[in-house]
């Protein structure tokens, strides 16, 4: 026969349940709240991942050239200019096959393949300059790259201090990434037209070897411009009124290729005759 609780009893019971469910919920919302903290935990550990695959370094090869003949100089700076870019392309193939193949995976896909490339090429450079100079001689020791020790991918690197991996790209001239962004102004970039620009290269003189690491690096300066005025045309296509592009685009454009000018005659005029009125190849024009 059951009993009745006594009033104080109840009162008991029903203080317990409630603490019980405070608990309870206190429970909840910390296992809750951990589980949220093991996840972010987690995306660092994959971040930390991620970023481990160390980065690609090549032996300089501007700076180990001898003095170029005017007429191989667009040339050589077209060359000089696919070895960053292979390097930058290196770079990017191993932040995105981290964690893949075997021990030799890097060696055999990637260093391997770069050093074939890096040799075809320093090879066009041997022959641009032997065709009017004494043609350069060991260059091909300066094909085969390393690769550095983990640490945060896309460091910078190459011959310029390219940068590497899913950035940049740029990163080279331009990198990839800004070539596709391009690519995908479809219809756009077709209304927008493109910007042309005089070829500096090709109007140097001879450039004395203490000037021709410094040179390069200005002529893939003028060509990163250029590109990413033609960007920046896309992405403002039907922006402003009509001297929109001639103020915003090619006017700042043509004041950045005049420093960048100057600053490859100043270099040249070190050890050898400044050579003059190349501010005239500044200035560049939209074509339909």
């Amino acid at each position: 026969m059951s009993r009745a609780l006594p009033k104080y009893n109840k009162r008991r019971v029903a203080i317990i349940g409630g603490a019980a469910a405070v608990a309870l919920t206190g429970a909840i919302v910390a296992g809750t709240a951990l589980a949220g903290e093991t996840s972010k935990g987690n995306g660092n550990a994959t971040a930390r991942t991620l970023a481990s695959p160390g980065s690609i370094t090549c032996p300089d090869v501007a700076s180990k050239l001898p003095a170029i003949p005017a007429s191989a100089q667009a040339e050589v700076t077209r060359n000089l200019t696919l070895l960053q870019t292979q390097i930058d392309e290196a770079n990017k193939r191993l932040v995105d096959t981290v964690g893949q193949g075997g021990p030799n995976f890097v060696n055999n896909a990637i260093l391997g393949p770069l050093k074939d490339k890096r040799v075809a090429t320093v090879n066009r450079i041997a022959t641009a300059i032997g065709r009017t100079a004494a043609k350069p001689t060991g260059l091909d020791a300066l094909a085969p790259c390393t690769l550095n020790g983990a640490g945060a991918a896309g460091g910078n690197t190459g011959n310029a201090g390219g940068n590497a991996g899913a950035g940049q790209g740029n990163g080279n001239a331009n990198g990839n990434a800004g070539n596709n962004n391009a690519n995908a102004g479809g219809n756009a970039a077709t209304a927008a037209g493109t910007i042309t620009c005089p070829d500096v290269a090709s109007k140097l003189p001879a450039i004395p070897a203490s000037a021709q690491a410094e040179v390069t690096r200005n002529l893939t300066l003028l060509q990163t411009q250029i590109d990413e005025a033609n960007k920046r045309l896309v992405d403002t296509v039907g922006q402003g009124g009509p001297n929109f592009v001639n103020n915003a685009i090619l006017g700042p454009l043509a004041d950045k290729r005049k420093s960048t000018i100057d600053r490859i005659a100043i270099s040249i005029g070190r050890t050898a005759a400044k050579p003059q009125g190349l501010d005239s190849l500044a200035a560049c024009t939209l074509t339909k």
